[in-house]
C-alpha cells in the first residue's frame, strides 16, 4: 500500500480554485439496503493505506476504538467506521487508512479504497436531513461524481469527537472575556457542528458576539448584504462585524475563495480573516497567508483561538 502525501505540492495548486481532491472508499454492502456506499476523506488528511496489522486492544475504549497498533514506535488509536456508522455488513474491514487531524494521528478501518477524486466545492452540497439522521451525523457533505455515484464526505472532526477527541471541558481553562468594554461581533463559518458547538463556546467565554454559518457561500453573502448596507449608510463594514472566522474544507465555497473574495472587495479591506483549519501542515498554513489570510489557527484548541483573537482585539 502507498503513502499519499508524496504529491503535496500539487495539491497545495489547489487554493483558491474551489476544489479539493478526496480519496473514496468504501464501508462494505449494506444488510438492510444492499448498497455499497461510496465515502470520501480529504486527501490531504490521509498519511498513508495500508493492510491492517495486529492490533492491540485495550480495556474501556469507546465504542468503535478497536485499540492500538504500533506505527513506527508510535501508538496509533484505530476506529473501526462501520460500527461509527452503525453499517450492518458481512464485508469485514481489510483496509487502514492513516489519517492526520490537528496533529493527532489516527487509524480508520474500511471495507476498501477506490480512487483519488477531484471535486470542485461548488458541487458539494449539505446533506439531506435523512441521509445525515440515517448515518448518525457523520456525514458533513455529498457530491455526485462523474459516473453518477453519490459520494459522501465523512464528517472525521463528528468521529473523532465521539471517540473522546477534541472535546473536554478542560480545553477552555484559562479562556477569559476580553479586557475591553468594546462590544466585538465574529462571523464565523464551519460546516462541523462540532467545530460549531467548539467556536461558540470559546467566543462566549470572552465575551465575543458570533454569526454562525455553514460554509462560505452563506458567508459571502451574508458579508457582501452587510457591507452593501454599510455603504449606504456610509460606515465601514467594521461596525457591523470586526472579524470572519472560516473554516478550509466547506461545501459550495471553500475558506481559500471565501478569503481571496474578501480580500479582493475594497469595501472589506480593514475586515481580518482568520483560518481555522485541521489541516495544519507548513503547506496548509503558507496557503492560507497566500490567500490573504491575516492568521491561521488550528482547530479545537480554543486557548490558541482565544490568543489569536487577543492580539486582534487587545491592541
Amino acid at each position: 500500500m502507498a503513502t499519499l502525501i508524496d504529491s503535496i505540492d500539487e495539491r497545495t495548486k489547489l487554493a483558491g480554485t474551489n476544489h479539493l481532491e478526496v480519496l473514496l472508499f468504501s464501508l462494505g454492502t449494506s444488510d438492510k439496503t444492499g448498497r455499497n456506499e461510496v465515502f470520501g476523506i480529504n486527501v490531504f488528511k490521509v498519511r498513508e493505506v495500508l493492510n491492517i496489522p495486529e492490533i492491540t486492544s485495550a480495556p474501556e475504549m469507546p465504542d468503535g476504538v478497536e485499540g492500538f497498533v504500533s506505527l513506527r514506535g508510535d501508538m496509533v488509536p484505530i476506529i473501526n467506521l462501520q460500527k461509527f456508522c452503525k453499517l450492518e455488513s458481512n464485508d469485514e474491514p481489510r483496509i487502514l487508512m492513516i489519517t492526520e487531524y490537528n496533529t493527532h494521528v489516527q487509524g480508520f478501518l474500511v471495507t476498501s479504497v477506490d480512487t483519488i477524486q477531484r471535486l470542485n466545492w461548488e458541487q458539494v452540497k449539505e446533506p439531506p436531513p435523512l441521509l445525515s439522521k440515517r448515518l448518525g451525523g457523520l456525514v458533513t457533505a455529498v457530491s455526485e461524481l462523474p459516473d453518477n455515484r453519490l459520494v459522501m464526505i465523512m464528517d472525521v472532526e463528528k468521529v473523532l469527537a465521539d471517540a473522546g477527541e477534541f472535546y473536554d471541558e478542560a480545553l477552555f481553562d484559562g479562556i477569559h472575556k476580553l479586557k475591553t468594554d468594546k462590544p466585538y461581533t465574529i462571523l464565523f463559518a464551519d460546516d462541523s457542528a462540532v467545530a460549531r458547538k467548539q467556536i461558540t463556546k470559546a467566543l462566549d467565554h470572552m465575551g465575543i458576539n458570533h454569526i454562525a454559518v455553514k460554509n462560505g457561500a452563506e458567508a459571502w453573502s451574508l458579508v457582501t448584504d452587510m457591507a452593501d448596507k454599510c455603504e449606504a449608510r456610509g460606515e465601514n463594514i467594521t461596525s457591523e462585524i470586526q472579524a470572519v472566522l472560516t473554516d478550509v474544507e466547506m461545501p459550495e465555497m471553500d475558506g481559500y475563495v471565501l478569503t481571496q473574495k474578501i480580500k479582493a472587495d475594497p469595501r472589506l479591506k480593514d475586515l481580518p480573516v482568520i483560518m481555522h483549519s485541521s489541516l495544519t501542515a507548513v503547506a496548509n498554513m503558507n496557503m492560507g497567508k497566500n490567500v490573504g489570510a491575516d492568521a491561521y489557527v488550528p482547530k479545537f484548541q480554543p486557548r490558541e483561538l482565544a490568543a489569536t483573537l487577543q492580539e486582534f482585539f487587545e491592541k
